[in-house]
């Protein structure tokens, strides 16, 4: 476990987040995706001072912040691109519309741009399949989407 004494860059912003929240084991997943929204991503100081602060375990963070999809270990990008690949979205041409979302970020799956703007990743489905292809940009959700309308849903997130 790193020393927490010692001031990290994060240090201040994780513990607004637990004094908001309480030092419960209960509130561990709360506080592990309020930090992750305010960091972007879950950086080891962080869950060392989460995992300090609340008496649990190092593994039980680490596991708990790794087992989650709406969390992140890496840095991500300002906006979150979800693209939902699941078998519906499929069939209404997704997969023409994700090769064109690729293409306009220059981005690969599970990869960030260099200037920090966007991350880009799939999930099996996001629960909107009558409204296929579909992507949720942070907390958006577009749907019946094609290739298109792509510049125009990106110029939002600037």
């Amino acid at each position: 476990m790193l020393d927490t004494t010692e001031q990290h860059p994060y240090t201040q912003i994780v513990a607004e987040v637990i004094a908001a929240h309480g030092t419960s084991r209960s509130e561990l997943i709360p506080i592990l995706k309020d930090v992750n929204q305010k960091i972007s991503y879950l950086p080891p100081e962080a869950l060392d001072q989460i995992s300090s602060t609340l008496k649990v375990s190092c593994n039980l963070v680490y596991s708990t912040a790794s087992f989650y999809n709406m969390l992140s270990l890496e840095p991500r990008g300002r906006h979150t691109i979800k693209f939902c690949e699941s078998a519906p979205c499929h069939i209404v041409g997704g997969e023409a519309f994700f090769e064109a979302l690729k293409k306009n970020l220059d981005l690969e799956t599970d990869q960030s741009s260099p200037d920090g703007r966007w991350t880009l990743t799939t999930t099996s489905c996001l629960g909107v399949c009558g409204v296929g292809p579909v992507i949720v940009i942070d907390e958006d959700i577009h749907g019946n989407l094609t290739p298109e309308q792509i510049p125009e849903i990106l110029a939002r997130y600037k």
